[in-house]
């Protein structure tokens, strides 16, 4: 009798040491925003995840079943951008703001993407409205492109080399709106038109202009990562510098000219396919990427119409290649705060991702209190932040705390995850193996407050999310 009193003695000792010893319910921390404004990018009190499994629609997040890896998360750094940057803000102002946009002060973004030459939104130096490419005035025959020159860009180059001391991990996209006109066929204007296919030098011209490009930005401490080879090819217009460049000529330039150009000079710059809407866009990509497939690495795609599961069926045809999101703007159009926030978050953040974008961009980083200053294009569009250009007073817009309920949790790297999907609920999920972090992201679209419940490691988390609005969770995986 004592020798079995003794042995549940022992038994009862090991349980309750074992229970000593268990792993730590893991902590949450999480950061708010409503569509009503009281909270925007607000941290919330950090809650545990307990052994209180409730009768409640549940999100599970399964950071063994990965997909893509995400490359970076950011806006366009366009001419507009930078003029209003560099001779609105004071130095002091515009450090702050840096700081704010790129460091993990802020919202952390880690993606560029610039005009290669002028585009909608290109100004000179007095904020006027300024066409130009590298290239305007065609050199002698031994060498068309003897007056290139990257000056026209310096603003813009000032303003990415400040943000890249910022943010030393910044990458850079290029893409253009249009080649230099004499390249073109017909009227040589910046405003529309597709390259003289006439002309088989035309595309041996192009390329170096391209090269020369990398290498001119590549001297300057600015290296390109990314390239597409042009802006919304299936669109131009005499409003604003454009140019059409159909799937077969796209495919037939990178593949004899512009891949084979880059690759031979060593340069760590990937070509892109595409970079337009999401409709219509998989026959065009399906071409390159099948006629180029060497050359190139994937599609990029903008949000203007269509949906972000038409690029998940790209992927599906193409697999080994990455799907980028590349271009979206706010404006005027739609201006309440609620609508955009969730819209966004549905459709640009969680919808382009949980579709394999390893990138989210949007289109300018700034614009003034008027949607300026323009180039012919867009005349009620709105950026990351308003800078007024009589004040000097900088206004975050909901696209800011849209992309910082990622960017500021996301590092370039980490892998997005398996997470359910609910009802009015969308969620995406991410894992930094690096950190050991699992980062949820959840914005309920609808019009009433949604309590569910996160799962992790057969414990669980209850939260209410009011209408309209994002969360974003973070926390220590314990499986």
């Amino acid at each position: 009798m004592k020798r079995l009193v003794f042995l549940l003695l022992i038994i009862l000792c090991f349980f309750l040491l074992m229970d000593r010893f268990k792993e730590p319910p893991p902590l949450a921390d999480s950061w708010l925003t409503t569509g009503d404004e009281q909270h925007l990018l607000e941290k919330q009190p950090a809650k545990l995840f307990l052994d209180d499994k409730q009768d409640l629609p549940t999100i599970y997040v399964d950071k063994h079943k990965t997909f893509q890896q995400m490359e970076g998360f950011g806006a366009a750094m366009t001419g507009s951008s930078a003029y209003l940057l560099e001779h609105t803000l004071a130095k002091q102002e515009r450090n702050a703001l840096f700081q704010d946009l790129f460091t993990d002060s802020g919202i952390q973004l880690s993606y560029l993407r610039h005009t290669i030459g002028a585009s909608d939104y290109s100004v000179d130096d007095l904020g006027n409205p300024s066409s130009y490419t590298y290239a305007d005035q065609q050199g002698p025959p031994e060498d068309p492109l003897q007056h290139f020159s990257t000056a026209p860009d310096q603003t813009v180059m000032n303003m990415l080399k400040l943000a890249k001391i910022s943010n030393p991990e910044l990458q850079l996209m290029g893409t253009p709106w249009t080649a230099p006109p004499w390249l073109k066929y017909g009227e040589h204007t910046y405003n529309g038109s597709y390259l003289n296919y006439t002309d088989q030098r035309t595309y041996e011209i192009y390329a170096d202009y391209f090269l020369r490009y990398l290498e001119a930005y590549q001297a300057q401490g600015l290296p390109i990562d990314l390239l597409t080879v042009q802006n919304e090819p299936q669109f131009e217009t005499a409003a604003y510098p454009s140019m059409s460049m159909n799937a077969a000529e796209q495919q037939y330039f990178i593949q004899n000219f512009l891949g084979p150009a880059i690759q031979d000079t060593g340069l760590q710059t990937s070509i892109l396919a595409y970079d337009h809407n999401w409709e219509n866009s998989k026959d065009y990509a399906d071409t390159v990427l099948n006629g180029a497939s060497d050359y190139t690495a994937g599609t990029a795609y903008h949000c203007y119409a269509g949906n972000p599961k038409d690029a998940a069926e790209l992927q599906q045809l193409h697999p080994k290649k990455g799907i980028y999101f590349t271009e979206c703007s706010g404006g005027a159009w739609s201006e309440d705060f609620g609508d955009n926030l969730s819209w966004l978050m549905d459709q640009v953040i969680i919808g382009t991702t949980r579709n394999w974008a390893k990138t989210v961009l949007l289109w300018n980083l700034a614009l003034d209190e008027t949607g300026g200053p323009t180039n012919g294009g867009c005349t009620n569009c709105r950026g990351v932040v308003t800078i007024n250009s009589q004040t000097s007073s900088i206004k975050k817009n909901v696209e800011y705390y849209v992309l910082g309920h990622i960017s500021k949790f996301v590092q370039p790297g980490a892998k997005r995850i398996s997470s359910t999907q609910l009802p009015q609920l969308a969620t995406v999920a991410f894992y930094d193996e690096s950190k050991g972090e699992v980062v949820l992201l959840a914005a309920n679209t609808g019009n009433s407050s949604q309590t569910f419940q996160l799962s992790e490691s057969k414990r669980y988390l209850q939260y209410t999310l009011p209408p309209q609005s994002a969360i974003t969770f973070t926390w220590k995986n314990a499986a």
